[in-house]
């Protein structure tokens, strides 16, 4: 992209105006350099040539620049005046070899078609046969110039489409979710047939003797709750011993009752007739 070209001047007047400025202002300092205040403008301070540069209209390429002299003056593209186009377009290039010679190679090279195409154009055309038209030199030229141009409109269009990232954003919404899994809960006739197995089983070890004991459920809470304590899953006839007698069970298991009423243990199943297990109550963090 081409933005560069002389100011007009010297340096001398430049390095002249800085040392009009006065040396210093109620001690203040007039510049810093490298952190160090100055009070005073040095008296062989060089300013390179190209310090002091003004920036015109930047182009892409010659091209770019032979299409803005055309459409600045609304000639033609199909009739273009080579002879105004070219003198424009060779004092623009002058200023660009004046400072950057590599940068004005491309330029110089669109500079010796344009002068060749004006030089063909004096000359007589060439002899065609009947019915024919004269190849206008211009052709070539005219062809790139409206295909740069037709480029130049679509990445215009293109580059106004919101774009993501630049004209937008994603919206992103993050939803925490429990990382333990949902187990379903335990339906009453499940729960009643393992009730059942577990007095069959209690009926086989048995003892016949009969005493009177007084079973507290609020102690078999507490000894429920211990059980499971450090413990992920307890299968459900893990917490009943049959050898303790049917009353017992009765109590471990209203216990288990009373503690699912209040939320302090889980009755789980991972699916129908599945083992029936039971944990500790917890909120997922």
């Amino acid at each position: 992209m081409t933005q560069i070209a002389p100011l007009d001047g010297q340096p001398e007047v430049a390095l002249s105006a800085l040392s009009a400025s006065p040396e210093v202002v109620d001690h203040v300092a007039v510049a810093r350099l490298y952190g160090e205040p100055l009070f005073a403008m040095p008296q062989d301070l060089y300013i390179p040539p190209d310090a002091l540069e003004v920036f015109l209209e930047a182009f892409e390429g010659p091209l770019d620049l032979l299409l803005y002299l055309i459409r600045k003056q609304n000639f033609n593209i199909l009739d273009i005046p080579m002879l105004s186009v070219t003198r424009q377009y060779l004092v623009y290039v002058e200023q660009i070899r004046k400072r950057n010679l590599e940068l004005a190679a491309e330029y110089l090279l669109m500079a010796a078609m344009l002068i060749e195409i004006k030089s063909r154009m004096l000359l007589p055309p060439k002899k065609v046969a009947d019915g024919e038209e004269a190849e206008d030199p211009r052709a070539e030229l005219v062809r790139r110039l409206i295909e740069y141009e037709q480029m130049k409109l679509a990445a215009a269009r293109l580059n106004a489409i919101p774009q993501f990232g630049r004209d937008f954003l994603k919206a992103e919404v993050f939803i925490e979710q429990a990382l333990q899994p949902r187990f379903p809960d335990v339906h009453v006739a499940d729960l009643a047939d393992a009730w059942r197995d577990i007095l069959k089983r209690a009926k086989l070890v048995q003892h016949h003797k009969i005493s009177r004991e007084e079973l507290s459920v609020r102690e078999h809470m507490s000894i429920v709750l211990k059980r499971l304590q450090g413990r992920k899953f307890v299968g459900f006839e893990d917490l009943f011993d049959p050898a303790s007698g049917a009353p017992v069970l009765v109590v471990t298991f209203i216990a288990m009752l009373e503690l699912a009423k209040e939320t302090l243990i889980e009755i789980t199943q991972a699916e129908a007739f599945a083992p029936i297990y039971v944990r500790l109550a917890y909120t997922p963090t």
